[in-house]
């Protein structure tokens, strides 16, 4: 008998870092003047991240996927419609298992973007159109920029720091869009040389996320965040995110299968329509929760990122090799 496979379920490098940071933070929190230097490093990072994220995007990819408006519409419905929907639905259920701050970073993580590379990366692996996921992908991350700061004024504006929406916008539009269209407009100059250098490209976005971790993570613990947060409470949103998950990743694929689309649409409808940005998610929590609970709130997103690697990871493969098998059948 084959022993099983459990590579997959391994947790990658940068959820290590991850972990890491958590702990560097929970015992060494900046505070005081160390921490507005920090938090100087990470606008500037941030802003850098975003301003690749424009460099790297392809206008023409985006284009020429636009005629396809019926996945893209259906993707874009799951990932701010049905996200949100389920987690203000769920609301009965999920307040009693997590504290106030922890269901707050549940709604903050349903109204974010989709991922991109992942996305992509796993619809590759399944098999699926590649072209649709990459248009997808991108432009929910662009309409991201908007709609999440909306969501959040409308459905959690009580929690979130700031100025109101309006403030929380402006602050999104300076330190991400801005950025975002510099990069959109420098890239006939600097587009093929980050193409090239796509490890650097990954460690700014990778070491933007880390900072903005630990500086969370920090202003949480000096706050007293681990005195409140019980190990039933983890365990509760450990359980919430997984069931989240699940159910969305099931009606992605029924919604598929529903609306008539190919077996390659369906895979890039799953891929993209069941996945969060933690590169976007960590700074718009930042801009959109200054002042507040921040590292309760990035904590559920932190967490579903890993989740959702995991069980996606598991998914491309069964997509694959079903695939590989409707060949082998029709040839």
């Amino acid at each position: 008998m084959p022993r099983p496979n459990f590579d997959r379920f391994k947790l990658d490098r940068f959820t290590l870092a991850m972990l890491a940071t958590v702990a560097v933070a929970s015992l060494l929190p900046c505070s005081g003047a160390a921490a507005q230097a920090f938090g100087h490093v990470t606008h500037a990072a941030i802003c850098l991240l975003f301003f690749l994220h424009g460099a790297r995007l392809p206008r023409e990819a985006v284009v020429a996927g636009i005629v396809h408006w019926r996945l893209h519409l259906t993707v874009l419905l799951c990932t701010f419609l049905l996200f949100p929907v389920l987690g203000l639905a769920l609301r009965p259920a999920l307040e009693p298992l997590m504290t106030p701050e922890l269901y707050v970073g549940i709604l903050f993580l349903c109204m974010l973007p989709s991922t991109v590379q992942s996305s992509i990366a796993f619809t590759a692996a399944a098999r699926g159109n590649v072209p649709a996921a990459i248009c997808s992908a991108s432009a929910s991350n662009l309409l991201g920029i908007a709609l999440t700061p909306l969501l959040v004024g409308l459905f959690v504006a009580g929690h979130a720091g700031g100025g109101g929406m309006g403030d929380a916008a402006l602050k999104i539009a300076l330190q991400l869009l801005l950025p975002f269209a510099a990069g959109q407009v420098a890239r006939r100059w600097i587009g093929p040389w980050v193409a090239r250098h796509q490890k650097l490209a990954r460690a700014v976005d990778q070491g933007a996320i880390l900072l903005v971790v630990y500086t969370a993570f920090s202003e949480a613990v000096v706050q007293g965040v681990w005195t409140r947060l019980t190990p039933g409470a983890l365990a509760g949103l450990l359980l919430v995110n997984a069931v989240l998950l699940a159910l969305v990743l099931g009606t992605t694929a029924w919604l598929g299968r529903r609306l008539g689309f190919g077996r390659a649409d369906r895979i890039a409808i799953v891929f993209c329509g069941s996945k969060k940005s933690l590169a976007s998610g960590v700074p718009m929590a930042k801009v959109l929760f200054a002042g507040g609970a921040l590292g309760g709130v990035i904590l559920p997103l932190m967490l579903f990122h890993q989740l959702q690697l995991m069980a996606c990871a598991v998914l491309a493969q069964r997509y694959a090799a079903a695939g590989g098998k409707a060949a082998e059948v029709k040839a």
